[in-house]
């Protein structure tokens, strides 16, 4: 991450959300294999649609284990820089990031564009801010492993 050096975001097989780990202080970044061969990352099939998903707010469906399906709003806030066709995304009912083949998912219908509750108190750094939507950061709170992206709009009464 630009803003500190030593963090790097790691996501796991199978596990949509992707963790904020620091290179020095994190002992599960000790036990990280690297493989040594090198991941080939499919291209992006529509770099026009790729573009416009960027900023947008979203309604994504999920179907769940017995065919539920559940729609959850958010925004895409970047493109994953090395898996273009891999998105950053964001949901209203949980602002942890995730990583989504959104294009997929759009053209088959499953996702569509549109133009601490105990009130303590949790210590972070902002880690980055997203260009497409500048008041939109991704926040990484000391002692969680999660990265979570927060729209940080000025209240003017």
């Amino acid at each position: 991450m630009p803003r500190n050096p030593s963090l790097y975001l790691v996501k796991y097989d199978g596990i949509d959300c992707v963790y904020g780990l620091g290179l020095h202080s994190d002992e599960r970044i000790l036990k990280l294999k690297v493989l040594p061969h090198k991941v080939v990352f499919p291209q992006v099939k529509d770099a026009n649609l790729a573009r416009v998903m960027v900023g947008r707010a979203v309604d994504h469906k999920f179907e769940g284990k017995h065919g539920s399906k559940d729609n959850w709003m958010g925004v895409v806030p970047a493109q994953v820089p090395i898996m273009k066709d891999w998105f950053y995304t964001t949901f209203q009912k949980d602002p942890v990031l995730y990583i989504y083949q959104l294009l997929d998912d759009y053209t088959e219908g499953q996702c569509v564009q549109f133009t601490r509750s105990d009130r303590s108190k949790k210590i972070g750094k902002v880690i980055y801010q997203v260009p497409a939507k500048p008041s939109v950061y991704f926040i990484k709170f000391d002692g969680d492993v999660h990265m979570y992206v927060y729209n940080l709009v000025e209240k003017i009464c």
